[in-house]
């Protein structure tokens, strides 16, 4: 089914999510007495308390307000839904940073429709930030003032900065592939997970490349910087929001020159 939208009522949704999850987030953030368990049979994947409620606070919101809708969230998984649109929750993204005290996590929040995502918000709540795209915006609201959200165009491969949450991206395959383009770059950075998107969306970087995705990773970076007028796929050009390793760039020639390199 074609589902019937109403881009305010939607973003005025995701806005309300957005809220409550900086409640819960903000409620835990630096505080000593914050506790991870690890999701992980081997290694360190952690979540916490601070996850677990900013989704049940939003899903709250979405059963009273949107019933119909279908929900995926990271620490709660899917929830059917019948009127063809689905919300895609990543209540902490970059949980390590987070118990690290870093301001480089975010509440990301998408939504999407059989063909793709066609919303997403990007929530800061530490620093006040809050990038949307789709539905007919591209802004990033704040404390310093608001602004439309637009890449930065004109920039060859070699004066480009890369961003990439860790350094060694993937497997050791995916590693060499991502260093090649490291290579011919002006400047990669390290570490900010959904924080890349937002400043890429904000003409601040120009690539971005992951890999090991999940679908909540990607859904509201992917809208968010399509909006701004960047192009979002996998390393083969295909789609991206079911995650796996996935390329932002803010022109198609930064896209294709970048593929090109990690195809090797």
């Amino acid at each position: 089914m074609t589902p019937r939208i109403d881009p305010q009522a939607l973003r005025a949704v995701a806005a309300a999510l957005a809220d409550a999850a900086r409640v819960e987030t903000l409620r835990h953030f630096r505080s000593p007495a914050l506790a991870p368990d690890n999701k992980a049979a081997t290694g360190f994947d952690p979540v916490t308390e601070a996850d677990r409620a900013s989704e049940r606070a939003m899903r709250a919101i979405l059963a009273d307000r949107r019933p119909d809708d279908a929900i995926l969230g990271e620490e709660y998984g899917p929830q059917p839904g019948t009127s063809g649109l689905t919300w895609v929750l990543d209540p902490i993204d970059g949980t390590r940073a987070y118990l690290c005290g870093a301001a480089s996590w975010g509440v990301l929040i998408g939504v999407t429709d059989a063909a793709g995502p066609i919303y997403g918000l990007i929530d800061q709540p530490w620093t006040g930030e809050r990038f949307e795209g789709g539905l007919g915006a591209a802004r990033m609201t704040a404390p310093q003032g608001d602004r439309a959200l637009s890449i930065r165009r004109g920039v060859a491969l070699a004066d480009a900065t890369l961003m990439t949450t860790f350094p060694e991206v993937g497997t050791a395959d995916e590693g060499a592939a991502f260093r090649r383009v490291a290579a011919q770059v002006r400047l990669t950075r390290y570490g900010l997970d959904c924080y890349a998107y937002a400043l890429l969306a904000l003409g601040q970087v120009d690539l971005v490349i992951e890999a090991g995705l999940q679908a909540y990773d990607i859904v509201a970076p992917m809208a968010v910087v399509q909006a701004a007028g960047g192009i979002v796929t996998d390393w083969r050009g295909g789609p991206a929001q079911n995650g796996g390793r996935v390329i932002a760039a803010a022109t198609p020639a930064l896209h294709a020159a970048a593929l090109a390199l990690l195809a090797g």
